[in-house]
């Protein structure tokens, strides 16, 4: 879902003159012989919307009025923090789970198995489907534990059979089917008989992310994107109206975006064997996992004789509390033993590098804030809140639906108190 480099197509897309051809549409995956209990029938609705890399202050800074007006009418967040690394795929479960990365053991959009020698990777459609990659109970799984209908159009981890359960309804990633079509699809699953009808909605866009990185966070391009969601929203938001139920709306980003030096992408400051040390990179940070434990002194000592203030060097085991990225707290071994940190606008590429990225500690860049709006009827109305960790959304979501949480998660009540009508 990652760096895409918006060609015309795309522009048109955002102007919303494409129109799409019917087989080009993913089909949606339906899983059979699943009803809601009758107990849930009168829960209530949420559709949980991303809007990949909407930096915290995007809605002001580009007057998406429409976003801003619904926020008036509901909760609106000065900011979020997204959790280390600020990376998408890592901050989407988080979101979802409750959970920081490095205990839900998605820590990146790049991530090695040391036991197997399987690589993770966006494109990796092999990887992706994988449920042996995500930790944790993300919140439609919860929810299909609880026997309430789930449906995803998209989100990272929505594909895979985690637990061994799906969404009951789903669509495969694509970038092909325009957005009345989607649209269209929550409604189409909000008019099901309420044995069938989903109360849980995740929804997911693109376009600010892909604007972002192929543009920069302060380019034209990023703004059409903006535009583009805003108009977006006022849409769903109308359309599911038209059905009648009250539907509580909950709109997020995974993080922010920040310029970047393109023109001087870091590269490993040292030689690497790579028959004995593996290299992950993940832009704001690189992993090395050194297969010869006794070679992780010799191979770090190398790394802490180079005089630069671009990154910092770190053994897993030593890496700062306040990253929540430690050793001891990476139950699947996903962080290697060393770990290569940068700070904005540096970024490890041996390729060329975007214009703008993000993955950054939050509270050191602070352009790596995420957006929170929240309206519908169980929040409160006209609320400005302080920031707060997105470990706080899963509980939240959980409170409304009426789920029982089962895992060990990092998130509380805390937000949902805050903002839920009691």
């Amino acid at each position: 879902m990652k760096k895409l480099v918006l060609s015309l197509f795309s522009v048109l897309v955002l102007a919303g003159s494409v129109t799409t051809n019917a087989q080009e549409i993913e089909n949606q995956i339906v899983v059979e012989n699943r009803v809601n209990d009758p107990k849930q029938f009168d829960k209530p609705y949420v559709i949980l919307i991303s809007a990949d890399g909407f930096r915290y202050d995007y809605a002001k800074k580009y007057e998406a009025t429409n976003l801003l007006n619904f926020a008036k009418s509901g909760i609106e967040a000065k900011a979020m923090y997204p959790s280390f690394p600020s990376i998408t795929f890592p901050n989407h479960y988080t979101i979802v789970t409750g959970m920081y990365p490095i205990h839900h053991g998605l820590v990146g959009n790049s991530m090695l198995d040391v036991a197997t020698g399987e690589r993770y990777s966006l494109g990796n459609a092999k990887a992706v489907t994988n449920a042996k990659w995500y930790g944790g109970t993300p919140i439609w799984n919860l929810a299909e534990k609880n026997k309430m209908i789930s449906a995803c159009y998209y989100w990272p981890g929505s594909e895979a059979p985690i637990n061994g359960i799906l969404p009951t309804y789903s669509y495969k990633y694509s970038e092909k089917s325009p957005i009345d079509f989607r649209i269209q699809q929550v409604v189409n699953w909000l008019e099901l008989p309420e044995d069938k009808r989903p109360h849980l909605i995740t929804f997911y866009f693109p376009e600010v992310d892909h604007a972002g990185h192929s543009f920069g966070p302060d380019s034209q391009e990023t703004k059409e994107a903006v535009h583009f969601i805003d108009q977006s929203i006022k849409k769903l938001n109308d359309e599911v109206a038209k059905t009648g139920l009250n539907v509580n709306f909950v709109f997020v980003s995974d993080h922010g975006m920040t310029r970047i030096d393109d023109e001087n992408p870091l590269k490993l400051p040292i030689k690497i064997d790579d028959t004995k040390v593996q290299v992950v990179y993940n832009g704001s940070y690189v992993s090395l996992f050194i297969k010869d434990k006794t070679d992780v002194d010799s191979v770090y000592n190398q790394l802490k004789v180079v005089k630069t203030n671009q990154f910092e060097v770190y053994k897993t085991t030593d890496v700062p509390a306040k990253y929540n990225f430690n050793a001891k707290d990476d139950r699947l071994g996903r962080i290697g033993e060393i770990i290569l940190i940068a700070h904005a606008p540096n970024y490890f590429s041996n390729h060329t590098a975007p214009k703008g990225s993000h993955g950054f500690f939050v509270k050191e860049t602070p352009e790596m804030k995420a957006t929170f709006m929240a309206w519908g009827p169980n929040f409160k109305s006209g609320k400005v809140i302080k920031p707060f960790e997105n470990i706080q959304i899963y509980p939240m979501l959980a409170k409304i639906l009426g789920l029982p949480i089962e895992d060990k998660i990092d998130g509380n009540n805390q937000l949902a108190n805050k903002i839920l009508k009691k």
